[in-house]
């Protein structure tokens, strides 16, 4: 135990948003907690101001925040500007490690990866110490077989408190608030064992055909919440009392280009071999399905991805296009979203005369950031291409008010976070989401399975009542995979 240092300040620079002091006040005397709260509604600043009552009530030596590698910056930045105290920050430098770990540190910040890396380290520091731990973005351990995962479920006992945080605890598929909850209570509200929690609430293409298992995925929804309750705070845009500007979520149906859309057709036969036979689908699981439908969504979005000698403009590009022309003639600034890291280089290039900025996983941070500095501050960079991998989280983009997604993976996290970058606080116009999805192709499957994924989401983390998902809920999406790989003929 560190003894009390008279001066050192514990007291925060600012006073949150009422919901972040309500929040704050719900789980300051809980020994683990989530923090659910949607995207855009200052999650770190609660986060801050946590672990600044545990320290100033001395219920805590030291503080550790985990989060993504992209956002260590990003966090140091917002500790600098709530809080008196400077942060050590733990890198790849195990001989830097060492030191912050044997110092009298009150905060220490961390990506992901360094927690696995200095898992024993930390476990000795943890027993000598009295240390709580705030995860951002906490779906990173989603996947309760990842040796990430692994490492801070090892680690657990050792934090005498654990927050995560989190605007999509429901990442990607429901089954992925497990690992999280389970990193909190060991088990205690969702059990122990990760296949039994998730047995009946998989959005696979089946669910379609049975009436009896879709009511079962949506009594299973309902329940989590419930058991999580006690000690999870949930707020969204709307029940926060937050006024933000309107956000509407426009689709552009796309023809594609004649070449394009006989590229096409010849993987669409490919693929149709892998997951069909006998005009019955083999593959049930969406996710599987999707990965080796991967071509095809490069394909509907540019055959460039796919095939070297394609030298045309694929069908969704000139109303990319005009689309960023529209937003430059109205003085304005926009994101065009990508999940192909040779696709943002290429719309880069081809929207050059915009002064286009490129942000994606294979660029080294700096660059990252310079792009990411270059779109906010000046006025002749209006477009922003970027991959959500290495752009959804963190990143308050709201110079933009008009974000278009180009192409979309099956990924609800990717979109619904990199929707969020444009509509957060600090917006002060409406936003308009464009999503261009080429007809008759996987993209209206992928429009339909993140449709029905959202909706599950929100039945989980309660937002929405199991009356209000019954009367929306489609599983169609399941039926669509046969109906796409068996169109006669893509235009």
């Amino acid at each position: 135990m560190l003894k009390p240092d008279p001066h050192l300040n514990f007291t925060p620079v600012h006073r949150g948003y009422p919901y972040q002091v309500d929040a704050l006040e719900a789980v300051r005397s809980l020994e683990y907690s989530a923090l659910f709260h949607e995207q855009g509604l200052g999650k770190t600043k609660i986060g801050i101001d946590l672990a600044l009552t545990w320290l100033a009530a001395n219920e805590l030596d030291c503080i550790m925040i985990v989060t993504k590698r992209a956002l260590v910056e990003n966090w140091r930045q917002e500790l600098d500007s709530h809080t008196n105290l400077a942060p050590r920050i733990l890198t790849q430098d195990r001989s830097g490690n060492f030191n912050i770990l044997n110092s009298p540190a009150r905060l220490i910040l961390a990506h992901f990866e360094v927690v696995r890396t200095e898992k024993e380290r930390l476990r000795l520091f943890l027993a000598t110490r009295r240390v709580g731990i705030v995860i951002d973005e906490a779906q990173k351990i989603k996947n309760p077989d990842a040796a990430l995962t692994r490492a801070f479920h090892e680690l657990r006992d050792g934090f005498r408190k654990r927050v995560i945080m989190t605007g999509t605890p429901v990442a990607n598929r429901p089954e992925d608030i497990w690992s999280q909850i389970f990193f909190l209570d060991g088990g205690d509200a969702l059990g122990e064992d990760f296949d039994a929690f998730r047995t009946g609430l998989t959005l696979d293409n089946d669910l379609y055909r049975s009436d009896t298992r879709q009511k079962e995925l949506s009594e299973g929804l309902a329940a989590v919440f419930d058991r999580i309750r006690s000690f999870s705070v949930r707020e969204t845009k709307l029940t926060a009392g937050i006024e933000l500007p309107d956000k509407t979520v426009r689709t552009l149906a796309i023809q594609m280009e004649p070449l394009q859309g006989k590229l096409y057709a010849d993987y669409r036969d490919r693929a149709k071999a892998e997951i069909m036979r006998d005009d019955r689908q083999i593959v049930d699981d969406a996710e599987a399905v999707l990965k080796r439908l991967l071509r095809l969504v490069q394909v509907a979005s540019n055959p460039m991805l796919v095939d070297d000698d394609y030298r045309i403009l694929p069908g969704k590009f000139p109303e990319l296009l005009r689309l960023v022309r529209d937003a430059s003639d109205d003085g304005g600034k926009i994101i065009v979203w990508t999940s192909f890291v040779e696709n943002a280089e290429w719309l880069g290039r081809s929207l050059a005369d915009y002064g286009a900025v490129v942000v994606h996983g294979a660029l080294d941070m700096d660059t990252r950031n310079a792009a990411v500095a270059a779109f906010k501050s000046d006025p002749d960079t209006e477009v922003l291409v970027a991959t959500p991998g290495a752009a959804k989280e963190g990143l308050t983009l709201t110079v933009a008010n008009q974000a278009v997604f180009y192409d979309r993976s099956f990924s609800l996290d990717d979109y619904l976070q990199a929707q969020d970058r444009i509509h957060r606080i600090s917006q002060t116009r409406d936003c308009i989401i464009w999503n261009l999805v080429c007809e008759n192709t996987v993209d209206e499957w992928v429009d339909r399975l993140l449709g029905a994924k959202r909706l599950a989401a929100q039945l989980m983390q309660s937002d929405i009542s199991r009356e209000e998902y019954d009367r929306s809920a489609d599983y169609e999406f399941g039926r669509m995979v046969a109906e796409i790989l068996s169109a006669a003929e893509v235009p």
